[in-house]
């Protein structure tokens, strides 16, 4: 059959594309953006399509932080030397335009900074106060840094339950979930989901934050795959824990996230052990230590004072473009993104791909999971997929994106045989896993917009994709 995206058929593709999506036109800017700032995409040929993974920082992001540090000398912050007090008024004035961006009340509101989500999350795992008769819900749509707070829990006695999802959109049961937040409970109790699905892209309701805390229940929600592509208010959705990546969100300073946390919730926390900066005092002989207040308890040690600053110069270079444009191109780009994969048949009418998530774009991001399958059903292996997309310069991901909950309900993987692969103590290695679930597809190929994504980006990895039509997955031949 006659091939629907050549290379030659751009410009008229894209002429279709903003008759279907006109919106497309008011984000022109991010054009202008990506040949001033991000020009190395096109001068070097890369089809980048991994935002979810992390965020592209600009040119103007690394000369203004290489100009602060330049222009002066910057010590430990703990101290009060001159040069400390430098580094910490920079510092300081990123915490607060962390909380002033995501519009946090500092009154309300602590920002702490830490080496990233994943950091984030364990200072609520390990300090939440988790006992027997306590209770731990999450969702089975998580990110592994979500799904390890249950060890804390149960290490503690506490009680932990999964919600599901549904597949073929991948929603969370809400059933299922609005009678466990409802039922009368008398120990304490967090609950935990993300703003958005990093495996499927389906965003999550905010309002079951409101639900949650309603019945008693603390909430943490996981914005890292949110907040690059969505306007995230605080004021308005008030989470008792959220924890970001800054690398996914602007992409450069990579090793800082945080957690933002209500000040009510963290006095809850208590903390496992002390560390440098954490204290006001401690002592060998007298065998004790106080912890400091707020942000510096949970601080361990120095703080990344020289890369803090460029926080404050990421947010703020979202700020200027407008959180709400790139989040409208996004959304134009992967509503036809998908449209243009659904419609792609073997010459025996069977569909090319599996879409795992929503076919809409009503409450979903810019994550687009796919599987590519032959025309007689077999799945085309996501590593061999990969490799065909690098040798074409296209950079997405594959395997299962460290949400094994809903990689699991998308790869029709029953719970026996995930249990099945626990039963021995020896470890068992991702490739042993993917040989034992042969006949199934335990990974995916997963395709992310972001902030300078445009549609010669989309159109190229359509290109890519139809290369797939008619041919036979090499298991099969």
């Amino acid at each position: 059959m006659a091939p629907r995206f050549p290379p030659d058929r751009l410009p008229t593709a894209y002429q279709e594309f903003l008759c279907a999506y006109p919106a497309y036109e008011h984000t022109a800017a991010l054009d202008d953006l990506r040949a001033r700032h991000y020009s190395r995409l096109d001068e070097q040929g890369h089809v980048y399509l991994d935002y979810t993974g992390g965020s592209l920082y600009a040119d103007s992001q690394i000369t203004a932080h290489m100009d602060i540090l330049r222009r002066g000398v910057y010590g430990n912050p703990h101290s009060s030397n001159p040069t400390s007090k430098a580094a910490t008024e920079l510092d300081e004035r990123a915490r607060q335009y962390v909380l002033e961006y995501f519009n946090a009340a500092p009154d309300e509101y602590v920002c702490i900074f830490t080496p990233n989500a994943s950091g984030a999350l364990k200072l609520v795992g390990e300090s939440y106060p988790f006992a027997p008769g306590d209770r731990f819900i999450l969702t089975f749509d998580n990110h592994n840094s979500v799904n390890g707070i249950r060890e804390f829990a149960r290490a503690k006695g506490a009680e932990v339950i999964y919600v599901p999802v549904v597949p073929p959109d991948l929603r969370i049961d809400e059933r299922t979930l609005r009678a466990l937040l409802d039922a009368p409970f008398a120990g304490k109790t967090l609950f935990a989901y993300p703003a958005q699905s990093n495996f499927s892209g389906v965003q999550h309701s905010l309002a079951w934050i409101q639900l949650a805390q309603a019945q008693g229940w603390d909430v943490l929600v996981d914005f890292a795959a949110y907040a690059p592509t969505n306007r995230v208010d605080l004021s308005a959705c008030q989470p008792d824990f959220v924890d970001l990546s800054f690398y996914k969100i602007f992409g450069y300073p990579t090793g800082i996230g945080c957690l933002i946390a209500r000040k009510a919730a963290l006095k809850k926390l208590r903390r496992p052990w002390f560390a440098g900066g954490t204290i006001t005092l401690a002592s060998v002989q007298g065998d004790g230590y106080f912890l400091a207040e707020g942000e510096a308890a949970f601080e361990d040690g120095t703080i990344n004072y020289l890369n803090i600053p460029a926080v404050e110069i990421g947010l703020k270079h979202i700020a200027g473009i407008g959180i709400e444009t790139i989040h409208q191109r996004v959304m134009c780009l992967a509503g036809w993104l998908i449209e243009q994969l659904m419609s792609l048949r073997h010459s025996n009418g069977t569909p090319l791909i599996r879409l795992y998530g929503p076919v809409e774009t009503t409450m979903r991001g810019g994550t687009v999971t796919i599987n590519f399958f032959d025309p007689d059903g077999h799945h085309f292996d996501f590593r061999e997929v990969e490799a065909e997309a690098n040798a074409h310069n296209i950079s997405l991901r594959t395997g299962c994106f460290c949400n094994p909950g809903a990689g699991e309900v998308a790869g029709d993987l029953t719970a026996e045989e995930m249990r099945d692969c626990f039963q021995n103590e020896e470890r068992m290695t991702f490739e042993q896993f993917l040989m034992v679930m042969d006949n199934k597809s335990p990974g995916a190929v997963r395709v992310s917009l972001g902030i300078v994504s445009n549609f010669a980006d989309v159109y190229r990895f359509l290109t890519f994709a139809e290369s797939y039509l008619d041919r036979h997955s090499p298991k099969t031949v």
